[in-house]
Protein backbone atom coordinates (compact mmCIF):
# COMPACT_ATOMS: atom_id res chain seq x y z
CA UNK A 1 0.00 0.00 0.00
CA UNK A 2 1.21 3.49 -0.79
CA UNK A 3 2.26 5.33 2.39
CA UNK A 4 1.83 8.80 0.87
CA UNK A 5 -1.69 7.81 -0.17
CA UNK A 6 -2.52 6.85 3.39
CA UNK A 7 -1.02 10.14 4.64
CA UNK A 8 -3.19 12.10 2.23
CA UNK A 9 -6.27 10.18 3.26
CA UNK A 10 -5.44 10.83 6.92
CA UNK A 11 -5.06 14.54 6.19
CA UNK A 12 -8.50 14.61 4.56
CA UNK A 13 -10.03 12.82 7.54
CA UNK A 14 -8.45 15.32 9.96
CA UNK A 15 -9.76 18.22 7.90
CA UNK A 16 -13.25 16.71 7.94
CA UNK A 17 -13.02 16.29 11.71
CA UNK A 18 -12.09 19.98 12.15
CA UNK A 19 -15.04 21.03 9.97
CA UNK A 20 -17.39 18.71 11.90
CA UNK A 21 -16.27 20.31 15.16
CA UNK A 22 -17.21 23.74 13.85
CA UNK A 23 -13.80 24.95 12.70
CA UNK A 24 -12.80 26.20 9.30
CA UNK A 25 -11.35 23.73 6.83
CA UNK A 26 -7.55 23.82 6.70
CA UNK A 27 -5.81 23.90 3.35
CA UNK A 28 -4.82 20.42 2.20
CA UNK A 29 -1.90 20.09 -0.16
CA UNK A 30 -3.27 18.95 -3.52
CA UNK A 31 -0.38 16.56 -4.03
CA UNK A 32 -0.90 14.77 -0.71
CA UNK A 33 -4.62 14.09 -1.13
CA UNK A 34 -5.81 10.66 -2.11
CA UNK A 35 -9.34 9.43 -2.22
CA UNK A 36 -10.47 6.38 -0.30
CA UNK A 37 -11.46 4.49 -3.45
CA UNK A 38 -7.96 4.61 -4.93
CA UNK A 39 -6.34 3.49 -1.66
CA UNK A 40 -8.83 0.63 -1.40
CA UNK A 41 -8.32 -0.36 -5.03
CA UNK A 42 -4.54 -0.38 -4.72
CA UNK A 43 -4.65 -2.55 -1.61
CA UNK A 44 -7.09 -4.99 -3.22
CA UNK A 45 -4.90 -5.10 -6.32
CA UNK A 46 -1.96 -6.00 -4.08
CA UNK A 47 -3.92 -8.89 -2.56
CA UNK A 48 -4.96 -10.12 -6.00
CA UNK A 49 -1.38 -9.88 -7.22
CA UNK A 50 -0.13 -11.93 -4.25
CA UNK A 51 -2.75 -14.60 -4.92
CA UNK A 52 -1.94 -14.72 -8.63
CA UNK A 53 1.78 -15.00 -7.90
CA UNK A 54 1.17 -17.86 -5.45
CA UNK A 55 -1.00 -19.66 -7.99
CA UNK A 56 1.63 -19.23 -10.70
CA UNK A 57 4.34 -20.58 -8.40
CA UNK A 58 2.14 -23.54 -7.51
CA UNK A 59 1.52 -24.37 -11.18
CA UNK A 60 5.23 -24.10 -11.97
CA UNK A 61 6.07 -26.48 -9.13
CA UNK A 62 3.43 -28.99 -10.23
CA UNK A 63 4.74 -28.86 -13.80
CA UNK A 64 8.21 -29.74 -12.51
CA UNK A 65 10.09 -26.47 -12.90
CA UNK A 66 13.47 -26.98 -11.17
CA UNK A 67 13.78 -23.27 -10.34
CA UNK A 68 10.72 -23.38 -8.04
CA UNK A 69 11.10 -25.10 -4.68
CA UNK A 70 8.33 -26.38 -2.47
CA UNK A 71 9.32 -24.00 0.32
CA UNK A 72 9.02 -21.00 -2.02
CA UNK A 73 5.57 -22.17 -3.09
CA UNK A 74 4.43 -22.65 0.50
CA UNK A 75 5.78 -19.25 1.57
CA UNK A 76 4.05 -17.47 -1.31
CA UNK A 77 0.80 -19.29 -0.56
CA UNK A 78 1.00 -18.24 3.10
CA UNK A 79 1.73 -14.63 2.13
CA UNK A 80 -1.33 -14.62 -0.12
CA UNK A 81 -3.44 -16.19 2.60
CA UNK A 82 -2.31 -13.68 5.23
CA UNK A 83 -2.98 -10.72 2.94
CA UNK A 84 -6.44 -12.09 2.13
CA UNK A 85 -7.26 -12.66 5.80
CA UNK A 86 -6.11 -9.13 6.63
CA UNK A 87 -8.39 -7.78 3.89
CA UNK A 88 -11.33 -9.74 5.30
CA UNK A 89 -10.66 -8.36 8.78
CA UNK A 90 -10.50 -4.79 7.46
CA UNK A 91 -13.77 -5.36 5.62
CA UNK A 92 -15.35 -6.65 8.83
CA UNK A 93 -14.16 -3.58 10.75
CA UNK A 94 -15.49 -1.22 8.07
CA UNK A 95 -18.87 -2.94 8.09
CA UNK A 96 -19.00 -2.80 11.90
CA UNK A 97 -18.13 0.91 11.84
CA UNK A 98 -20.78 1.54 9.17
CA UNK A 99 -23.39 -0.29 11.25
CA UNK A 100 -22.41 1.71 14.34
CA UNK A 101 -22.74 4.98 12.44
CA UNK A 102 -26.09 3.99 10.95
CA UNK A 103 -27.44 3.04 14.40
CA UNK A 104 -26.46 6.36 15.98
CA UNK A 105 -29.31 8.57 17.04
CA UNK A 106 -29.21 12.04 15.60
Amino acid sequence: MNVSGVGGLLAEMRAAMVVAQGGSAPKIDAIATTDFASVLKSSLDGVAQAQNHAETMQKEFVLGNDKVSLSDVMIDMQKANISFQATVQVRNKVIAAYNDIMNMQV
